[in-house]
């Protein structure tokens, strides 16, 4: 068979050959080309060392302090993996030229361009008039802005195919194979962030997986629109399944975790119509957090602010939690609401309280913190086996998958938690008015 044109993308050659790399933990190669070099060395792309991948859980796990930067060469380096496995499939080179390959390693790169400081918790929010982090990429990918001008010089493509592949725009076969491979089941962001963040926070969790039999194992699925796996990554997929479950459970999710993001969160939400917020979402995380903290001075937010960010950690403490196994009526009461009503719903429980225990408490020393109205993608991935030439959905395959992936995988791992003010924890969490106060404040409408 001759050998692929795909093999011949110089990143692909540098990796095979060890050569022109720069080295990221952990122990990962990645080539850096001249035309690679040239994207990483702009501006809009330094920013990402500014700009945390987790954000708040430092404040639990003290080493999870790496950075989007980090990441996105991570990404990368996977992109390029995945190309050389996939340029034996015979139906992958048929429906990927090189030009696309390129374009699909150049989005790798650039896939988290937008994002600003803590991202994510803001955008859960959903605030009215809140610019996606899309929208921030386009901006960046903008005919004037360096980067336009190195991916049109350096790697022949257009800023608008990127863009295509980030948010799509147009629709083909092609397209949505190349997709797959940045956001999927089994894509080449996931497959970095749980071994990153694992290594990061210091935890094993999301590294107690075969990565590279994954890989090896990788092909096109039936449709031709996306990947599946052959049937020997089975068990390596299903412990990627596990991986996902337990770094949501026990670091994305973990309880001090989402005490943070909620204080962070509640005083964003209280705070943001003072700032211009394309002006403070281009910041660096360091700016982003000192603007903060300047604006929460002398306001009834400066204490969930200063609890975060200041001299002295002052996290809110986890009052009550319910699950969907355990309290499924309260869970289901409270889960998948706006943050709008949330934030309505946890003010009148504080005026509940205040009335029940007679004595007042701000609207602000109580949080409640529940599962948002999207939910994470399902783990949704064909199995290939070879010797009856038939895929087969591993859900249908695995009682892992069939577990922890096929049914609701966010009603598992994020649940609905209560937090207060520490000096109020103790009297609140055993106070005997607490579960009246709280249906009376969701009867309230």
């Amino acid at each position: 068979m001759p050998e692929s044109p795909l093999l011949r993308i110089p990143e692909l050659t540098n990796l095979e050959a060890g050569r022109g790399i720069v080295r990221i933990p952990m122990e990962q190669d990645v080539p850096f080309t001249p035309r690679v070099r040239a994207l990483v060395d702009t501006p809009e792309f330094q920013r990402l060392q500014h700009v945390t991948q987790l954000g708040l859980a430092a404040r639990v796990y003290p080493g999870a302090t790496h950075t989007r930067f980090e990441h996105a060469l991570g990404v990368f380096h996977n992109s390029i993996r995945y190309l050389w496995q996939l340029a034996s499939d015979e139906r992958f080179r048929n429906a990927i030229s090189v030009h696309q390959a390129e374009v699909l390693m150049a989005s790798a790169l650039l896939h988290d361009l937008g994002h600003w400081p803590f991202c994510h918790p803001i955008e859960d929010m959903s605030l009215p008039d809140l610019p996606p982090h899309e929208e921030f990429a386009a901006q960046f990918l903008a005919p004037d802005r360096a980067l336009a001008g190195v991916l049109r010089n350096e790697w022949g493509v257009e800023p608008d195919e990127v863009l295509d592949v980030l948010v799509a725009k147009t629709d083909s076969k092609s397209l949505r194979l190349m997709r797959s491979i940045l956001s999927g089941p089994i894509d080449i962001d996931k497959m970095d962030y749980l071994e990153r963040d694992s290594l990061h926070a210091g935890v094993p969790y999301g590294r107690n997986f075969d990565k590279n039999r994954l890989i090896q194992s990788l092909l096109v699925n039936a449709a031709g629109d996306g990947l599946a796996i052959s049937v020997k990554g089975k068990t390596a997929a299903e412990m990627m399944v596990f991986a996902r479950y337990v770094m949501f459970s026990e670091v994305y999710w973990h309880h001090t975790v989402r005490s943070a993001t909620s204080m962070f969160a509640r005083a964003f939400y209280r705070l943001h119509r003072k700032f211009d917020l394309r002006e403070l979402f281009m910041q660096t995380e360091h700016d982003f957090v000192n603007q903060l903290r300047a604006f929460a001075a002398d306001s009834s937010s400066a204490l969930l602010v200063e609890g975060v960010f200041g001299v002295e950690r002052r996290i809110f403490k986890r009052v009550q939690e319910y699950s969907l196994y355990q309290s499924p009526e309260l869970y289901s009461q409270l889960s998948r609401r706006s943050y709008l009503d949330l934030a309505d719903l946890s003010e009148r429980l504080a005026a509940e309280l205040s009335r029940r225990m007679s004595r007042p408490i701000d609207v602000d020393s109580i949080l409640i913190d529940a599962p948002p109205p999207h939910r994470e993608v399902e783990f949704k991935v064909d199995i290939y086996f070879p010797k009856e030439g038939v895929f087969r959905p591993l859900s249908d395959v695995s009682p892992v998958v069939e577990s922890l992936a096929k049914r609701q995988f966010d009603d598992y791992v994020k649940r609905v938690r209560i937090f207060v003010r520490p000096d109020l924890a103790a009297d609140i969490r055993d106070s005997p008015v607490f579960a009246a106060s709280l249906i009376a404040a969701i009867e309230c409408r």
